[in-house]
This record gives structure tokens, C-alpha cells and sequence, in this order.
């Protein structure tokens, strides 16, 4: 008897039968965009336990691709290139659908095409409005890369028309404000998407997969209506499609829908209100990421399969694992974007925060060591962690100190933080899997140099301290640090000024005005973001905006930097904390100087002349300048000729990295 017997469960498509009801969502990783074929094979196949995964976007022409360097599938190359994946995959016993994405608007290239010639907020380049003729070929380019793909293998195709590309830019007046035969009415507004549809049906014949991503809610001004989603997927069965898979938003949007303060399955409702409307399977997405999340959605009729993409960034082995009742060993994918979205938008290569091994599945191997050693790892917080966890899989005899009673080092302050919830989950995996793989921990232990001779390898990962700002009045009892906030040492007043406007310092201000997180109530986050039902507003807009709860405190955030605050936060996600706090009205100052704090506030002025002396009148400082490497012990048992590794933020101390940290363990580890 299986613990999740509907995950689990096969799905008869007919022609096929998929094995379980998970899909892997499609990625842009950047893999295919290496163009190492063998690696990109490796990276599918070590996730074909799922029911089906999907490639990440592959572009139909020149023109729809995302950037001038995306993969596509145009030529007889792409074909003998794509069947060195999918006869891995196959191989390893998975199927496998590819993408095929057209961008529209959101490609970056000036030869960018649209219904319209109405510039995307996300790109610098306007697209040029096609004619029909235009039309007609970007229609038959995507059945023909359909067939394509079907010659290289795949099992199917998943025809992107969701989160605002190609297809979606069609079907709402927001960008398509054509009054030819492909615009005006919904039924000309729509006829991309079926052409498309009916076209790739004729392109691959019966017994080819074909998923459809349909825009559920688009979360845009002027996006569609619940009675044209409905209407639009039940043409889209008409036209030939196989599954309809739930997209969530458009990319410009401004409603946070995979962030990690975005509750679980916050957006399950949505396609379950399809269900029953169309005869085909449907596929619910976003922010689902344990396997008990899964089994909920099927069981409340959200859908009749689920798709997750990063949970299985962060742990290929998910399906595996939850099927030999193992579910509580998956590393969780907490939502943090920094190493999956932030690369991808930054033009890295996709990664895992929680699991560095993801996409680098033949450049980071774990194999067991040659030799085994003693190895001493003091520090667990991430880097210490990942790097014990990892020794001990290698099979070395492994020693993890720490002056604190709990594992997770500073993730158990971040845990603290509304929105950051997922964070309790990764703290627990980590001292699981400690506890799995035999490790000796001693905790409430201040390892000094006479408790680390004797060891083959000593590992240093004692973290940071705060930095002192050195402003005068700081020892006031008015003045207090992050870390006696944010582990409930101290309680600030009412009226609140944070020193310091780096992630810890946005986390800080935060916690500080949040009462009960919006993430575990899903129906207050849908209120604190102006989310509704399409049926009640189209888009799923709420005609009355945003509506956040009152702030706990008054907070002012402030900064010595004369820029905007909040730039250097995550690339996908930085948007988010600064909104959050904008609703919550924290003011944001920049350019300041702290001269000094007294029983009156904190006393600053602005620029290089120390101009505008202002008192901020407040009850409570927090102090959030910044973090110092801890090295004293590094320091210490190097004077004595002891070769030690310093990893995490005794390496570097840049704000709380904790992706870094971890792949830094995680690297060393493999290497010792």
C-alpha cells in the first residue's frame, strides 16, 4: 500500500498510459542552449520516474525564439540532436514532450513578432506587427516543429500559450488590437491557438502527445474571462489536444505566483474549475512541491494530474523516493528562484539552491572516495551541513560540531520571516538526513583547536557576525541587532527604524509589520495581492486593487547607499519584497548618515556634506549593516600549521547566500 496512491496512480491516455500523475514541468535551464546534447540527455533522464516531463522551451523559428542563442527545432540537426536525449530518457524508462515556445513579444531580438505592435514591459525590443501572411507561417512553423519533434523521438509536444507568449498575446486585447479576421471577437482572437492545435494534430497523427498550456488566469489588465478559458479549452479539445496543462499569470504581471510567500497550490482552485468542462485530462501547476501536496490537490478534484518543475530541480529522485514511502528524504524546493529563475533571467545556467548537483549532473559527480577519511566539519548552518551530508554519502567518517543546540544555523532565523516559511521545511531535511547518514553531531559543542587535531580534513563553515556600524548611541537599550529580532530575544516597539537595506534588512522590516503570514491563509494572500476569481473580474484582478492587512508597526528602512532600496535582491524576486513592503507603507530612505542614537530616535543626515539633519523618532533600532566572516578558529589552527578549508560566510560574508554556501559544500565534499 503506497502513502500517495493518486499521485501514483497511471493515467490512460488512450494510445498511452503514463505511470504516475506527476509531470515535470518545462524549465528554461539554459542546458539545451550548451548545446552538449549528452548532458542534456543526463539531466532528463535522471528524472524519468516521473509520468512526464517536459523539455524547457523549444523555439518553432528564428523569430519566436526567446534570444537569438535559444534551442530550437527547426532543421534536420535539431532532429539528431534532441534523439540523443530522448533515447536516454527512454533508456531509463521515462517519456518525454517538448516544449514548443514562441515568444512573441517576449523575445529578446529586435526580429520579435506579435499580434500587435504593443512593447512588452520586460523586453527593450518592440515587436513588429505581423500581416496575416505572417500569421499563417509562425501557425505552420509550430505544426512543423511538432513533427520534428515526433521524428526525434518525443512523445509528445506541449504548445505553449500561456504566462503571455506567441499564442497568449493573441487572445486578449491587452496586446492584440487587430479588427482583421485574428482579432476583434474572441472566436477571431482565439483562432491562433486552435490553428495551432488542429495543425500539430495533422502534423503528428493520432498517437502523439499533444499538451496544450492554457493561460488559466492571467493576472494582466484586460486578460481573459473564466467563459473564455472555458470556451478557448474546450476548443482546444475540438482541435486535437491530448492534456491541458494550467498556466498561471503572465510574466509581467505583478502578482507573485512561484515566489516562496506564495502559499502552497495557492492557485489549484483555478484549474479545478475546469474540471468537468472539457472530456481530456487537466494538469494543475504552481507552488506544489511535497508529495503530500500532491496527493491533496488530486484528492479535492483539482485535477487529474499535477505539474511540478523546481521540486524536481531540488530532488530528482522526488517520485522515487515518495514510492518506496520515503517522502519525508526529498529535498524540498523552498521557492527562493535564486538558482533556477535569477540564472535563467540572468543568462546563467539553471541550478538548485537546495541541490547544486541539479544540471550539473555529469560536471558535480558524488562517488564514493578512494580513500576514506576523518573529517571534522565545524559549522551547521548550510555550508556546514552540505558539506557533512555530502562527505558521509562519499562514505567518509564524518564529525559536525556546533556551538548552538539546533542545527540550521542562521535558516533558523530566516524560517522566522513571513513568507519564508518553506524554510522550516529544508532546517528539518537537513537534520533528517544528518541523522540518516550516521553522522556524529555534537551540538552545544564550541569546537576549539584541541578538539580538531587528530583529523584527516578539518572543515571551517562557523559563519558571520554582524558587522558593527559604530554609531554612536548603538549600546543604547533602544538598540537591538537582527539576530535578538528575529530569534524573539528582544521585542521592538511600535514604531521601528532598521539600519541597514540588504536582504536582511527587507527581511527584518518584514517580520516587523506582518502579523499572520498571508502565506498560510491563502484566501488573505489572494486579498494582499487583489488576486479573485476570473469569473468575478477578468484577468483575476480584483476591481478594488490590493487590499493588505494594516502593518503591526511603523517601520522606516534605511540605507547609506543614495540609490533605490532593494536592488541588489534577487532578480525574480526582488519586485516582491519591495511591493510587500510598499503596501505595508515602510518608508524607504537612501543616501543617509547615522550621526547618532539618543531616547529621541536615530539622528541622520543626507549625502557626502551631511546635509538635512533629520530625527527619526522611533522606539526601537534594529541593526541590519551587514555580516563579518567568523574565522577566529580558522585563524587559530592555521597559526599552528593546521590546513583547514573555510567555506559559507566564514569564507565570505555577503548578506545570508545560503546557494552559495551550500554549493561550496557540496563542491568541497565532492572533491576531499
Amino acid at each position: 500500500m503506497t502513502d500517495y496512491p493518486k499521485m501514483l496512480a497511471p493515467l490512460d491516455l488512450g494510445h498511452v498510459v503514463l505511470k504516475n500523475r506527476v509531470l515535470m514541468g518545462s524549465m528554461h535551464t539554459g542546458l539545451e542552449e550548451t548545446r552538449d546534447w549528452g548532458r542534456v540527455a543526463e539531466f532528463y533522464a535522471a528524472r524519468a520516474s516521473v509520468g512526464l516531463m517536459v523539455t524547457g522551451g523549444i523555439a518553432p523559428n528564428k523569430e519566436g525564439a526567446v534570444a537569438p542563442d535559444a534551442a530550437g527545432m527547426i532543421t534536420d540537426q535539431d532532429v539528431a540532436n534532441h534523439r540523443i536525449v530522448t533515447d536516454r530518457v527512454h533508456a531509463a524508462g521515462g517519456r518525454i514532450a517538448m516544449q514548443i515556445l514562441h515568444a512573441g513579444r517576449y523575445a529578446f531580438s529586435p526580429e520579435c513578432v506579435s499580434a500587435s505592435a504593443v512593447k512588452s514591459p520586460i523586453s527593450p525590443f518592440p515587436p513588429k506587427e505581423l500581416a496575416a501572411a505572417g500569421i499563417e507561417k509562425q501557425i505552420n512553423d509550430i505544426a512543423a516543429a511538432a513533427a520534428r519533434a515526433k521524428e526525434a523521438g518525443y512523445d509528445g509536444v506541449e504548445v505553449m500559450g500561456s504566462e503571455g507568449y506567441f499564442i497568449n498575446q493573441f487572445l486578449v486585447t491587452h496586446t492584440n488590437k487587430r479588427d482583421d479576421e485574428w482579432g476583434g471577437s474572441y472566436e477571431n482572437r482565439m483562432r491562433v491557438a486552435i490553428e495551432a492545435v488542429k495543425r500539430a494534430r495533422a502534423a503528428v497523427g493520432p498517437d502523439f502527445i499533444i499538451i496544450y498550456r492554457l493561460s488559466m488566469i492571467d493576472l494582466i489588465p484586460n486578460g481573459s474571462t473564466y467563459d473564455e478559458v472555458v470556451q478557448l479549452a474546450q476548443e482546444i479539445e475540438k482541435a486535437g489536444a491530448s492534456i491541458i496543462n494550467t498556466g498561471i499569470g503572465w510574466h509581467e504581471a505583478r502578482i507573485p505566483t512561484i515566489a516562496t510567500s506564495v502559499p502552497r497550490a495557492a492557485f489549484a482552485w483555478v484549474t479545478k474549475k475546469l474540471m468537468g468542462k472539457v472530456g481530456i485530462p487537466v494538469i494543475t501547476s504552481n507552488r506544489i512541491n511535497t508529495p503530500e501536496v500532491v496527493e491533496q490537490v488530486l484528492a479535492d478534484g483539482c485535477a487529474d494530474m499535477v505539474s511540478m518543475a523546481r521540486p524536481l530541480l531540488a530532488d530528482a529522485d522526488f517520485v522515487t523516493k515518495a514510492a518506496a514511502g520515503k517522502g519525508e528524504m526529498i529535498a524540498p524546493c523552498i521557492a527562493c528562484n535564486q538558482a533556477c529563475l535569477d540564472h535563467t533571467f540572468g543568462g546563467k545556467l539553471t541550478s538548485c539552491l537546495v541541490n547544486p548537483r541539479a544540471c550539473h549532473e555529469l560536471k558535480l559527480v558524488v562517488k564514493p572516495a578512494a580513500a576514506v577519511k576523518s573529517v571534522a566539519v565545524v559549522g551547521a548552518g548550510p555550508a556546514g551541513l552540505s558539506t557533512a551530508m555530502t562527505a558521509a554519502e562519499r562514505g567518509h567518517r564524518v564529525v559536525l560540531f556546533d556551538k548552538s543546540k539546533e542545527l540550521g544555523g542562521q535558516l533558523n532565523m530566516a524560517k522566522q520571516v513571513p513568507g519564508k516559511e518553506e524554510f522550516h521545511g529544508l532546517v528539518d531535511w537537513f537534520a533528517r538526513s544528518i541523522d540518516a547518514a550516521g553522522i556524529d553531531v555534537r551540538l552545544g559543542v564550541v569546537a576549539g583547536v584541541d578538539d580538531l587535531k587528530g583529523f584527516d580534513e578539518v572543515i571551517i563553515a562557523t559563519g558571520v557576525v554582524p558587522r558593527d556600524p559604530g554609531i554612536p548611541g548603538q549600546e543604547g537599550a533602544n538598540v537591538v541587532s537582527y539576530i535578538d529580532v528575529l530569534t524573539g530575544a528582544a521585542v521592538p516597539g511600535r514604531r521601528v527604524a532598521v539600519i541597514g537595506a540588504g536582504g536582511i534588512g527587507f527581511d527584518v522590516a518584514e517580520y516587523l509589520v506582518t502579523g499572520d503570514s498571508p502565506t498560510l491563509d491563502l484566501p488573505e494572500w489572494m486579498r494582499e495581492w487583489g488576486v479573485t476569481d476570473p469569473e468575478a473580474a477578468r484577468g483575476g484582478l480584483a476591481l478594488e486593487g490590493p487590499q493588505p492587512e494594516a502593518p503591526e508597526r511603523e517601520v522606516v528602512l534605511l540605507q547609506r547607499k543614495a540609490k533605490a532600496l532593494g536592488k541588489g535582491l534577487g532578480k525574480t524576486t526582488g519586485w516582491i519584497h519591495r511591493s510587500a513592503l510598499k503596501m505595508k507603507k515602510v518608508e524607504m530612505v537612501g543616501g543617509v548618515n547615522y550621526e547618532k542614537i539618543d531616547a529621541d530616535g536615530l539622528h541622520v543626515t543626507s549625502g557626502e556634506a551631511r546635509e538635512n539633519p533629520r530625527v527619526i523618532a522611533v522606539d526601537t533600532v534594529v541593526l541590519c549593516a551587514g555580516q563579518e566572516s567568523e574565522r577566529s578558529l580558522a585563524d587559530a589552527l592555521e597559526e599552528i600549521g593546521v590546513a583547514v578549508h573555510v567555506i559559507g560566510g566564514a569564507d565570505v560574508a555577503a548578506e545570508l547566500d545560503a546557494k552559495r554556501a551550500i554549493n561550496q559544500g557540496v563542491r568541497l565534499a565532492a572533491a576531499l
